[in-house]
């Protein structure tokens, strides 16, 4: 059978509970800075929500509502009366979503972490499964959770049946046991191959490159970009990462 040709954008973006350099927190500035990218596919870390009356103070619900996008929210923990962790927005309905626990709670016990997956149905046969992650920023607790996405099945969980994409602030800024593992599973996206400037964080004078983007090789990623306007540079510490995939399969590659 002929294959279907489909392109896809996605942008992975810690958003830093919306507080930019200037040290104001608007969840508006970040659903401009999304609007502009015009992305199919959008996983933001760090987002905070609070449920007090004040529209904007849910950051997950605004800025879902505001672009008009589904949502899936990976709730890792309680911060300063709201939900804390990982918010994942498509153009297209999310079949199911789930959220795994990865904290590490060894010796020392570190801020909560959570691997959100979602399952989003391109159309009535198409089925793509994202991973949003945001990992721990010491070394043996990135090596733990990085093991956990396959020691417990959550890569490769038996009804995983389509695509893959892997996103998210790794807080790995060199080659560490999540770069090591993803790399070995998948395709990368590699910034020093697409981008002038291979460091993403911080957005105004980047040092690092922390945030990452892995995929099936069924996906075809075309174009590679980091979005450094104005807005962007201020609304966050990070910058949102674009990747735009093209798909070919078959009519019945994924049910």
């Amino acid at each position: 059978m002929k294959a279907r040709t489909n392109s896809l954008r996605v942008v992975t973006y810690n958003i830093h509970k919306c507080r930019g350099l200037d040290r104001r927190v608007r969840p508006g500035r970040i659903v401009d800075v999304l609007g502009k990218i015009d992305a199919d596919i959008i996983a933001l870390q760090e987002v905070l929500s609070i449920e007090n009356g004040k529209k904007q103070a849910d950051q997950a619900r605004f800025i879902a509502e505001e672009l008009g996008f589904y949502s899936a929210f990976g709730h890792n923990c309680r911060m300063k009366g709201g939900r804390y962790g990982n918010l994942l927005l498509t153009r297209f309905p999310i079949h199911v979503s789930r959220n795994y626990n990865i904290s590490f709670r060894k010796q020392v016990i570190r801020e909560p972490r959570g691997c959100l997956r979602a399952d989003v149905r391109l159309d009535a046969t198409m089925l793509l499964h994202i991973f949003n992650l945001h990992l721990g920023t010491g070394y043996f607790e990135r090596r733990h959770q990085a093991h956990c996405l396959l020691q417990d099945r959550i890569l490769d969980h038996h009804d995983v049946r389509g695509p893959r994409i892997v996103l998210g602030d790794l807080n790995e800024w060199t080659r560490g046991s999540a770069s090591r593992i993803l790399n070995a599973l998948f395709e990368a996206a590699d910034v020093r191959q697409h981008l002038k400037r291979s460091r993403t964080y911080p957005g105004f004078l980047p040092i690092f490159h922390l945030d990452h983007i892995y995929f099936d090789p069924v996906l075809k990623l075309e174009k590679l970009t980091l979005c450094r306007d104005r807005l962007a540079l201020i609304a966050s510490d990070h910058l949102p990462l674009i990747a735009d995939f093209r798909m070919e399969l078959p009519p019945a590659a994924m049910n």
